[in-house]
């Protein structure tokens, strides 16, 4: 490596060009700024390359036949199943052939300078970098150190996992073939979506969850989706722990269940939740570390601001947005906090802001504590927004909610024998939704209308007036309000 370069100063430093990144540089530079992406790999991130984009283009194609295969007049004509390599070979141009050339030129031209290489805190306001290219960089921020260093993945402490070839879901996102056999480890959203993609392009399929399906979401709707997933012939056990894993001469791997049983695949994907990227970020010269025998964890204030951070008597100066700050770990949430903080950022530094924003302010993530919006991309798909029930009660709401199968004309003409369920919950004292869950075929869409409404705190006998187009699945609003009693 060649000497170490002086020290140069640039208004903000942002560690990691993911999508958050990309979002809280370019809203940076928007407000008369300069910033500078430091990013190791590609640019663009996770959800461009192994995640969102990948695992949506893996999803869609059986999504798209199984639905033709249950209208009568189109499931006749059905007499294939899914051609994987035409599947595969469309996911790679969605992952842009695992090339960030067009991310780069989009960086360019916004006035971004990138640099390629390993960032790391030297001191508050001091960012060093080993760079790809063999030479050393340090900088100084005059505003602002974001970090947007995005997630990685856990482990389980499984016996034996340590000593065979396992799958993360990159490694399945990024495939170039299609197992016999797959086990999944793990019930989350990843796990789930991959077990029944993989399952339509014709691998025998077994998942293996400790607790129980996409424990995150509503009973109901999760039991659709594990009906939609033995309907694919995928074989599921729940509040199962994996012992051990070994490999076995042919290369097959065999996993030891709690419950005495083992299951045996030619790939094993371990997708058990993710954690922020921290690690080797010098947080410690930051003054940050983490309790002994515990992650380190980031508390952020509503710009994203780290105000615990060494030297921030002088000023704020450090701040993170998406994955590395580890709220809910979703890629349009961490633009949208991106969006926020380089807005934040760039009103202090021209003395616009002080102290913290208003509540719903373009400098504030007041979505992250209230409505925050998410689609599980299986079939049937589960769209949500806002307070669960059980968290409104905990939050000390007085809370109501109200439940129906979806099964109106909309959904009876969009698939026969569709199958939905869809929820309401309800502040009781300013009578505004609190949130909403939709589960059922192509939901998804409806879930911006729900947002709306949380966001916008509509009251219901405003909501009432909203007329849902008829025939559509959307009906379902009327007939919730209708059981609510409007």
């Amino acid at each position: 490596m060649t000497p170490q370069a002086a020290e140069r100063e640039i208004d903000v430093i942002v560690i990691g060009a993911g999508a958050s990144g990309e979002n809280v540089a370019d809203r940076v530079v928007q407000g008369g700024l300069t910033a500078v992406l430091i990013e190791a790999e590609l640019v663009g991130g996770e959800c461009s390359y192994w995640a969102c984009m990948p695992s949506k283009a893996l999803l869609r194609p059986g999504t798209a036949l199984h639905a033709a295969q249950t209208v009568p007049g189109a499931s006749e004509t059905i007499t294939q199943t899914l051609d994987a390599a035409a599947v595969l070979k469309r996911r790679d141009t969605f992952a842009a052939n695992w090339q960030d050339d067009s991310q780069v030129e989009w960086v360019d031209g916004a006035g971004i300078e990138l640099i390629r290489g390993r960032a790391r805190i030297a001191a508050p306001r001091s960012v060093e970098v080993a760079g790809l290219d063999g030479n050393s960089y340090a900088l100084r921020a005059r505003h602002a150190v974001v970090l947007a260093s995005g997630s990685a993945p856990n482990t389980p402490p499984v016996e034996g996992l340590a000593d065979i070839p396992f799958w993360g879901t990159r490694e399945a996102t990024s495939a170039r073939e299609v197992p016999g056999r797959l086990a999944v480890l793990g019930g989350g959203v990843s796990g789930t979506e991959l077990a029944q993609a993989f399952a339509r392009l014709g691998s025998a399929v077994t998942l293996v969850a400790r607790s129980g399906l996409l424990g995150s979401v509503p009973a109901e709707a999760a039991q659709l989706v594990a009906a939609g997933l033995r309907a694919d012939g995928v074989e599921i056990h729940l509040n199962t722990k994996t012992d051990s894993v070994r490999q076995n001469d042919d290369g097959s791997l065999t996993l030891s269940l709690d419950d005495g049983s083992t299951v045996t695949a030619d790939r094993l994907l371990v997708s058990t939740g993710r954690r922020p990227a921290l690690d080797g970020l010098g947080l410690e010269n930051a003054g940050l570390t983490a309790r002994e025998g515990k992650p380190l964890t980031l508390s952020t204030d509503s710009t994203g601001l780290i105000s615990a951070a060494a030297g921030s008597d002088q000023g704020p100066w450090l701040y993170a947005v998406g994955d590395a700050a580890g709220k809910a770990l979703l890629t349009h949430l961490g633009k949208y906090e991106a969006r926020a903080t380089g807005a934040a950022i760039a009103a202090r530094a021209k003395g616009e802001l002080q102290g913290a924003p208003e509540p719903w302010s373009r400098y504030a993530q007041t979505a992250d504590e209230h409505a925050v919006p998410y689609v599980v991309f299986t079939d049937p798909e589960v769209a949500s927004v806002g307070r669960s029930l059980e968290q409104a009660r905990k939050d000390g709401y007085n809370v109501s909610s109200v439940e129906l199968p979806i099964a109106v004309a909309g959904s009876s003409l969009h698939a026969d024998n569709y199958e939905g369920w869809a929820q309401l919950v309800i502040d009781e004292d300013s009578k505004v939704l609190l949130g909403a869950t939709f589960a059922g075929p192509d939901v998804a869409e409806m879930l911006h209308a729900a947002t709306i409404a949380v966001v916008g705190q509509v009251p219901l006998d405003r909501l009432w007036h909203a007329v849902p187009s008829y025939p559509t699945i959307s009906e379902v609003w009327l007939r919730l309000l209708e059981k609510y009693g409007l």
